[in-house]
């Protein structure tokens, strides 16, 4: 197929096209020259754009595009090729342009080659000359789109690197366990924010350092070096000893090992805070023991006195209703324990009934003071209740304020003295209402009054060894006051006496999530 067109005046349209492998530009003003041209090259299979003018080669590119070579006349009435290669090249910035003269000069020539020019073609040259060169262009622009595209290809990769990079690093950096990578000179070369609070040593930012120098404590070090000399995972669990909050920790250590050559390139360990779980195994221990202490104890006194009995061994009557009376008290402790553990495991599920209406803590405190009045004539304590009258009401369940009042006064009777006393008052507190227990018992140190609302928490002093209890009482009094928005304090001087103020609001506010 050929197209050719005549014009001469500036802008004029490319003179003919021809088909082939590569698109080659041929911008003379001599027709002898671009049908020449057009002529050799057509025969090498390649595709052939003619223009007359300058104007016309850039109208060509702009309309055509992809051009592999561009020959250009350095002598054309108009604009010539010195001024046509940089508007050439912003056109088509991959293509190889050839200078076209019969006036080569050395001025001329580096001109040219300051404009991009690739080669020169003296006229008037050979098919054989125009072919060399054309070819010698051809391979030059065969390897421009060859970086071209490389360079693309890689700025592609380094793109998707960094953005694999970013994602990584988010995802590492927004998991709750800590994570360690170390290469196989066991330096620490990524770490997570999570992993600071297990080693405090790596907070200077941008220092490369061994191991060995920023992992404590020495055993989790022994562990990531024997994954890396073993290549096996390894899963331990490790006690923060370095820590003055201690703690532990569940680490999962694995080798990262080059599929093709199977060495080690380093570890990955990812250490797991089983701090609380550790906290629940021996809160179970705990519970466990005590559970096993205060049935064991009164079943087996129970069994005593009933053996007692059933062997006829006491005949006087009264001191038989004195073994029954021992019986039921041990009884009444066991439910009392199965009671405040059902209360303990319905607060915790969120299963508890409540009916939350206006209620007077003047009849709370006077029914409570009624129920310990024998607990406390037993004990030798002296128990009495004084409310404000211009005390307010206070929207909760009944059996709660009696439940919470009812463990604080026990307790102050139980550790309380012979010939002691007890007292409940409750006054307007601005929004709250204020319920105070004050007892002269034997006080509770300080590091006991850190600890006093912990479940089956029960201080170890020998005031208190024939003290039976659950540790659970004042735990389900912080819970109860929590729920509704409440605070509970206290006061505490050994072998002097405890005050307990508990603050509760007025009006019931939603708390959702405690039981």
């Amino acid at each position: 197929m050929s197209l050719e067109i005549t014009a001469s005046a500036p802008g004029a349209p490319l003179e003919g096209l021809e088909t082939g492998p590569h698109r080659i530009l041929v911008v003379d003003d001599e027709v002898g020259i671009r049908k020449g041209c057009r002529r050799i090259l057509r025969a090498e299979g390649h595709e052939v754009m003619l223009a007359e003018t300058a104007e016309a080669g850039l109208k060509a590119l702009r309309e055509q595009g992809d051009v592999d070579v561009a020959l250009v006349d350095l002598r054309m009435p108009g604009m010539g090729g010195l001024e046509f290669l940089p508007l050439a090249k912003k056109l088509a910035p991959q293509m190889v342009c050839i200078v076209i003269t019969a006036y080569a000069t050395l001025e001329t020539a580096v001109e040219a080659t300051k404009r991009d020019a690739f080669d020169f073609l003296t006229k008037p040259f050979s098919p054989a000359e125009l072919l060399r060169v054309v070819n010698r262009a051809l391979e030059r622009s065969r390897l421009i789109r060859e970086r071209n595209r490389l360079a693309a290809d890689r700025e592609s990769r380094l793109l998707q690197l960094a953005t694999e990079q970013s994602r990584l690093k988010t995802i590492i950096d927004c998991m709750g366990d800590a994570v360690l990578v170390c290469n196989a000179e066991q330096v620490l070369v990524l770490h997570n924010p999570r992993a600071l609070r297990v080693l405090p040593h790596i907070r200077k930012s941008g220092e490369i350092r061994k191991l060995g120098e920023v992992v404590e404590p020495a055993e989790l070090f022994e562990t990531i070096r024997e994954v890396n000399e073993t290549r096996k995972r390894v899963s331990r669990e490790i006690q923060l000893t370095h820590l003055d909050e201690g703690g532990w920790v569940l680490a999962n250590c694995a080798p990262v090992v080059d599929e093709r050559s199977g060495k080690v390139l380093g570890t990955v360990t990812v250490l797991r805070d089983i701090s609380e779980m550790k906290h629940v195994e021996e809160l179970k221990a705990q519970f466990v023991n005590m559970v096993a202490h205060e049935l064991r104890s009164p079943l087996a006194a129970i069994d005593g006195y009933l053996s007692i009995l059933m062997r006829d061994m006491v005949q006087d009557p009264a001191e038989k209703e004195q073994i029954m009376g021992r019986c039921r008290e041990r009884v009444k402790g066991l439910v009392n324990l199965v009671n405040d553990l059902l209360d303990m495991a319905r607060m915790e599920s969120g299963r508890v009934q409540r009916e939350i209406l206006p209620r007077s803590i003047g009849e709370v405190a006077e029914e409570v003071v009624s129920l310990m009045t024998p607990l406390a004539e037993a004990k030798g304590v002296t128990l009495d209740g004084w409310v404000a009258d211009d005390l307010p009401t206070v929207e909760a369940d009944r059996e709660e304020l009696i439940r919470l009042l009812t463990n604080l006064v026990s307790n102050a009777i139980k550790y309380n003295r012979e010939g002691g006393s007890v007292s409940i008052s409750a006054t307007p507190d601005g929004p709250f209402v204020k319920i105070s227990v004050k007892d002269t018992g034997i006080g509770i140190s300080e590091k006991g009054q850190a600890q006093l609302f912990s479940e089956f928490f029960r201080e170890k002093r020998s005031e208190n060894q024939l003290t039976t209890g659950t540790g659970l009482g004042l735990n389900i009094v912080r819970r109860i006051v929590d729920f509704y928005n409440g605070r509970v304090e206290v006061e505490s001087v050994l072998n002097e006496g405890s005050t307990f103020t508990v603050r509760l609001p007025s009006k019931f506010q939603s708390h959702a999530g405690i039981g």
